[in-house]
């Protein structure tokens, strides 16, 4: 049977304006992270890509976003997901061309958008010239790379007893070309297919910092700096000693050495008008180590990412703004806020299930989904309420593609459709990452819910998405949101709208001690006044008397006839309610 699409299934025009001429825009911007290959498919091969990006870009405007974050677009095998780059100058033929994305910088900055790539200077794709050449015997090229003989009587063992971040050892042995023998090993601290680069070598140096030019000169705002306390290793590869990277410290992250890197790439972004800017992805093993990344002279700002694995609870939620905002102050760089990413579960199904005592993390979240039903209901409440929550706060605030959806990660997607290398190389019992990179639904009832066009530029159908859509999704779609002032994309909307008119420009936080027990309660000055964020949990409250609803997320929940509540409202439990005398 035939589906009739529902909703209207044209692209979102919204018009906006170029973006400001302020040099400081990316203190207080809101940014939406677009994993290319799962936001729309303009030519119908079932991947994403810079015509159905662009076709969409209305959709971004209608958000009212202020910077496009644009997930690795180079050339690339596509092992990890495009972090594996074989070109760093040009542009993957699956997602269009380097004139397309000229294009898609022009148009983005017409409606007001700036755009940041992700740059990752870590390590290349083992199809990169330079370690194809190296594998070959090339001393030159070789020499950029992290090549060691092995340990033991033969070299049978690896260097070091370093582990990938993927699973398994982070040393593969090579063949050498000359004998056929087995050789040397190489590092890489993913996957096979990424060999670490050597930043001890000048040649490194001035090779990613021509790249950035290359990308400056094309328009490009700035950079997601992926893997940023990676690239430098303590000198002489020690043994890690079963140090792990994510608690304490370990020889192959977070070097000192990695700062001299970042000091170079400062100076070229302050080189242009108006200066281009550098986010850290930077996971750190020891948080005190954090503010070196964004030193002035450094990067400009890092990701906050314990809101990613942070209990629905107000105890550790309060904490971990109170470490926010106390980095922020002691560092001068903004707090960037990040609920979901590519990496992680989605918060909707973070949400749906019993919180932990303090936080999880994809591992802890993924051992539950065997034994623990999600109450999607209950997840998008809470993930409502999260957004409002930290749309409140100071500093920028990140999204992540079709989390205005309310989109909840998809956890049964079979085995022979999972790409993701970590499922791969932990033989399954991790599923990965792919249960959040589901190419969005922009119309219900349509083919592959509007992710592709209809029919190709020859008249055939379009493929199969990358990755199959679960049943249901339909129900998420765009067009199914556009009209509905309930739907999660209308309070998105709504949200970031009135984020840009009175929280990005507030005011410090206040914490209100005065506020129920449980009720995480903060207040900071506007223009118009004070404007309060309460955040309730497993329990409900009351606001105080007369006053007036600005925002909640919880719908329905507003003022009454006379613009305020003379007794206070009654506000549900997991509800973010912004609120204001009147």
């Amino acid at each position: 049977m035939s589906r009739v699409p529902r909703g209207n299934s044209a692209p979102v025009n919204h018009p906006r304006q170029p973006p400001t001429t302020d040099p400081q825009w990316w203190r207080t911007a809101v940014v939406y992270q677009v994993l290319l290959r799962s936001f729309a498919d303009g030519d119908g091969d079932g991947v994403g890509d810079l015509a159905g990006l662009r076709a969409r870009l209305g959709h971004l405007a209608a958000l009212d976003v202020d910077a496009v974050w644009v997930n690795p677009w180079y050339p690339s095998p596509m092992v990890d997901a495009g972090y594996d780059v074989s070109d760093y100058r040009a542009v993957d033929p699956r997602y269009g061309d380097l004139d397309q994305a000229r294009q898609f910088v022009t148009e983005a900055h017409a409606v007001g958008m700036r755009v940041l790539l992700d740059i990752v200077p870590n390590h290349t794709s083992d199809a990169h010239p330079w370690f194809q050449a190296a594998l070959a015997g090339d001393p030159d090229t070789r020499a950029r790379y992290l090549f060691r003989p092995g340990r033991g009587a033969r070299g049978e063992l690896p260097p070091n007893d370093w582990e990938s971040s993927f699973r398994g050892p982070a040393w593969t042995r090579t063949t050498d070309p000359m004998t056929g023998e087995p050789g040397e090993w190489y590092l890489h601290l993913f996957s096979p297919a990424q060999p670490d680069l050597d930043w001890t070598n000048p040649q490194v140096h001035v090779e990613l910092l021509d790249v950035l030019r290359f990308w400056f000169d094309l328009g490009v705002d700035g950079f997601r700096v992926d893997v940023a306390h990676g690239l430098a290793k303590a000198h002489g590869l020690p043994d890690a000693l079963g140090a792990d990277r994510r608690t304490e410290a370990h020889p192959g992250w977070d070097q000192d050495d990695v700062h001299e890197v970042y000091r170079a790439w400062r100076a070229l972004a302050d080189s242009y008008d108006p200066p281009r800017v550098f986010v850290a992805e930077a996971w750190v093993g020891r948080r005190e180590r954090l503010p070196l990344y964004v030193r002035p002279d450094e990067l400009h700002a890092a990701f906050a990412f314990e809101p990613l694995h942070v209990a629905w609870r107000e105890g550790p939620w309060r904490r971990v703004i109170e470490r926010e905002l106390a980095f922020s102050d002691l560092t001068g760089a903004p707090s960037s806020w990040v609920l979901t990413n590519h990496d992680v579960v989605r918060q909707v199904t973070r949400y749906s299930r019993e919180q932990p005592p303090e936080k999880g993390g994809n591992e802890w979240e993924r051992a539950r989904w065997p034994h623990s039903r999600p109450d999607y209901r209950l997840g998008r409440n809470r993930a409502r309420a999260a957004h409002l929550l930290v749309a409140a706060l100071p500093g920028v605030l990140y999204l992540y593609l079709g989390e205005e959806l309310g989109l909840p990660e998809v956890e049964d997607l079979p085995a022979r459709a999972r790409v993701d290398p970590i499922f791969h190389r932990s033989g399954g019992t991790d599923p990965g990452r792919d249960g959040c990179r589901v190419p969005l639904p922009w119309v219900a009832g349509a083919a592959s819910a509007g992710f592709s066009p209809a029919v190709r530029a020859d008249g055939s159908a379009p493929a199969d998405p990358w990755l199959p859509q679960p049943p249901g999704w339909d129900d998420l779609a765009a067009s199914e949101q556009e009209s509905d002032p309930d739907s999660m994309l209308a309070l998105y909307r709504t949200s970031l709208a009135l984020r840009r008119k009175w929280w990005a420009d507030a005011g410090p936080v206040t914490w209100e001690g005065t506020a129920p027990s449980g009720v995480l309660a903060f207040r900071r000055s506007t223009r118009d006044g004070d404007l309060h964020c309460w955040v309730t949990f497993d329990d409900g409250t009351r606001l105080p008397a007369g006053a007036q609803i600005v925002l909640a997320s919880r719908p329905g929940l507003g003022a009454p006839p006379g613009d305020a509540w003379p007794d206070g409202a009654a506000v549900p439990p997991d509800t973010t309610v912004w609120w204001r005398r009147p």
